[in-house]
C-alpha cells in the first residue's frame, strides 16, 4: 500500500513517477524498498491516467452512500429448548423415511 501512496504523493506534487522518485519517497518514509515492486508499479502506472482514476474513485462513494443505510433490525427470535428440537427429530414418520429411501433406490 505504501507504494501506491508514494506514487499518489508524487502525482499530487507534480513529480515524475519514476523508479528513482518512488524509491526516494519510500526511503524517506522509512520503508524497506523492494526493487521488483517498484519496477512493477512504475510499469503498471505507465498506461494509467491517474487523474481519471482519482475522479472515478471520488465519485463512487457518493453514489454508494445511500446503500449504506443502517439495516432494519429483526426482532429477536425465541430460542426453543433443545428438548423440543429432539422431539421433532424423533417425530419423523415412517412414511417420510420410506419416501426418502425409495427416492434413493428408485
Amino acid at each position: 500500500m505504501e507504494y501506491i501512496y508514494a506514487s499518489l504523493l508524487l502525482y499530487k506534487a507534480g513529480k515524475e513517477l519514476s523508479e528513482e522518485n518512488i524509491k526516494k519517497v519510500l526511503e524517506a518514509a522509512g520503508v524497506a524498498v523492494d526493487e521488483v515492486r517498484v519496477k512493477s508499479l512504475v510499469a503498471a502506472l505507465k498506461n494509467i491516467d491517474i487523474a481519471k482514476v482519482l475522479e472515478q474513485a471520488l465519485a463512487a462513494p457518493v453514489a454508494a452512500a445511500p446503500v449504506q443505510a443502517a439495516p432494519a433490525q429483526a426482532p429477536p427470535k425465541e430460542e426453543k429448548p433443545a428438548e423440543e428440537e429432539e422431539k421433532k427429530e424423533e417425530g419423523v414418520s415412517e412414511e417420510t423415511l420410506a419416501e426418502g429411501l425409495s427416492a434413493l433406490f428408485g
